[in-house]
């Protein structure tokens, strides 16, 4: 039966008569050779509206070839046209239920997205050029009887009409252009770890945000503008040759005053390790792939990190071996953060000096005389930092404001001065030499330990609630409810859209169904999980159906099951 017919059949009759529909797939006769699928129907008008994917031809889409021309090419197209379908539905005036009939009835909406061009699930462009897309729709009802005629209007007629609007006004030089600037991004990340960067800022770039709740570029910002001292030439596969700033490998300090654009360069570096829509100021701001952000965390739970590299002899004889909390210190929370980036496969470490643990970065001279080495368990940060890059070859980027200690044992030394980079190496050099630290000079206490591969229990992995199914869901970037538990990942400052969180949570299920069997290391979980998103694709690694998922990285699924409280560790 024609989709049209059915809506008309079950006309009048109780809202749970919708439910015939879902798992059948339907043509989409205005749009010759779609498909239409209903993945999940709605209970009633007042409930999670229902989701459709609709599978339309490369002959309807008509993309060209350069959109086409690779992975990165497609995840670039996908994210275009999830904007435009987002931004035509918004502007049919059916989004949110303000449509006719009750609740959700009427709604039209693709899930939203940030500046990032992430891999989704709300669009996924096929090498042959045929699209995939999900939509949710409010099936439309008086009370909660359905109004078939109306549904039939909606999703028959209208829902057609305006995804083929879409791509006959489709802007392909924009699109292009979109295309080139993430190869351009991928290209350049491509190329760091041979430069022996870092990152990479490309002049011109503005990184200034419009507030802390705005992402969007400041207008009026100030476009970067990098001395010749701290300046690099990479390639570009479309934009030629790019100056910009370079953040080598080794120990990089970023100084200044306090509001002068410390925490902003901080910021985009952050971000750096995700493509940028065009528009966003930072498209040619790249960061390693492999870069983790790490902030101090009073309160989180630690199960079984070896934290001796940077906490040992506890008192009253406590091991750190294999160091569990409920309630970790601010030190003792970066500490664990620290060992748990370097067991997921960071290569740098980007730290703010206002978002650290005072006692974890740095002792100085004057407390280093009142309380010897031997009675304090903390090795701070400084320490161990160059260890960190000469026997690990992990980076750091530090933002400093009042720890001077750190210019004996930096490589690089930037000064943010009213948002402009300067180089400050020599005189920095000039200033240790003057004031030297004596007894508080770096040392670290020995070498560098590798530390035990970590492996869950899955007995302590279950997202069940008592009686209840398996329930995970995330609605922010600040919380996963996974079973009983919620997850507090605030602290994760790299995931940048909930959607993330979602496609976490689903990537936890599949952890805790058996990847997580007992036997596999922490670190072996994560390669495996990226094995199967790279072959298989998001879609096929989340929940089915849903359109509101975007790939986190390997480092924020770790964080998320770090701070799993139920976690424990086989034996």
């Amino acid at each position: 039966m024609m989709l049209r017919a059915q809506f008309e059949k079950i006309d009048g009759r109780p809202y749970g008569h919708y439910r015939d529909l879902r798992g059948h797939s339907f043509g989409l006769p205005p749009l010759e050779d779609a498909t239409l699928h209903f993945d999940h129907v709605q209970g009633d008008p007042f409930a999670a509206p229902s989701r459709l994917t609709v599978d339309l031809p490369a002959a309807l889409t008509a993309l060209p070839a350069e959109a086409l021309a690779g992975p990165d090419a497609r995840r670039a197209c996908a994210d275009f046209l999830q904007r435009r379908v987002r931004a035509v539905l918004a502007g049919s005036g059916r989004r949110q239920g303000r449509g006719p009939g009750s609740g959700k009835s009427g709604m039209l909406e693709v899930a939203a997205s940030g500046p990032q061009v992430l891999e989704r699930t709300a669009a996924r462009v096929a090498a042959n050029g045929s699209v995939e897309l999900r939509v949710s729709v409010g099936l439309p009802a008086a009370g909660r009887r359905i109004l078939g005629r109306a549904a039939a209007e909606l999703v028959c007629a209208q829902l057609p009409s305006l995804l083929a609007g879409v791509f006959e006004q489709l802007d392909h030089e924009l699109l292009r252009r979109q295309v080139s600037s993430v190869e351009d991004q991928v290209a350049l990340r491509g190329q760091l770890a041979g430069a022996g960067l870092v990152a990479f800022l490309a002049d011109g770039s503005v990184l200034p945000r419009s507030s802390g709740a705005d992402s969007s570029p400041l207008q009026g910002g100030l476009p970067l503008r990098v001395p010749d001292a701290l300046a690099v030439e990479l390639p570009t596969p479309h934009s030629g040759a790019l100056r910009g700033l370079a953040i080598r490998e080794g120990v990089t300090l970023i100084v200044g005053g306090g509001y002068h654009g410390k925490s902003t360069l901080l910021q985009a570096l952050a971000l750096g390790v995700y493509d940028h829509a065009i528009g966003d100021g930072r498209e040619r701001c790249v960061t390693r792939a492999d870069a983790v952000a790490l902030r101090a965390e009073d309160g989180r739970s630690v199960r079984g990190v070896d934290l001796r590299a940077f906490i040992g002899n506890l008192p009253l004889g406590r091991s750190t071996e294999c160091f569990d909390s409920d309630d970790a210190s601010g030190s003792t929370s970066q500490a664990a953060a620290t060992i748990e980036a370097l067991e997921a496969g960071a290569s740098a470490f980007l730290i703010d000096e206002d978002t650290a643990a005072t006692n974890f970065m740095i002792r100085d001279a004057r407390m280093r005389l009142l309380v010897p080495d031997a009675q304090e368990p903390i090795t701070p940060y400084l320490d161990r930092v160059r260890q960190l890059w000469e026997q690990c070859g992990v980076s750091s980027v530090l933002v400093v404001g009042g720890a001077g200690d750190y210019l004996d044992v930096a490589d690089q030394v930037i000064q943010m001065d009213a948002y402009v980079p300067r180089d400050l190496r020599e005189r920095a050099a000039i200033v240790a030499r003057e004031l030297p630290l004596g007894a508080a000079a770096p040392h670290p206490p020995g070498p560098l330990e590798p530390t035990a591969p970590r492996r869950p229990d899955p007995k302590s992995l279950d997202p069940r609630r008592g009686r209840r199914a398996e329930r995970v869901r995330s609605l922010s970037t600040r919380s996963i409810e996974f079973g009983r538990e919620e997850i507090d990942v605030s602290s994760l400052y790299q995931l940048v859209d909930s959607a993330q969180c979602r496609a976490i949570g689903d990537l936890l299920l599949e952890i805790s169904r058996g990847l997580g069997d007992g036997v596999c290391s922490i670190a072996e979980i994560l390669d495996e999980l990226d094995a199967r998103i790279a072959s298989r694709g998001l879609v096929d690694c989340c929940a089915p159906g849903f359109g509101d998922r975007a790939r986190p990285r390997r480092y924020e699924i770790a964080g998320a099951l770090n701070r799993l409280r139920s976690l424990r560790l086989s034996p």
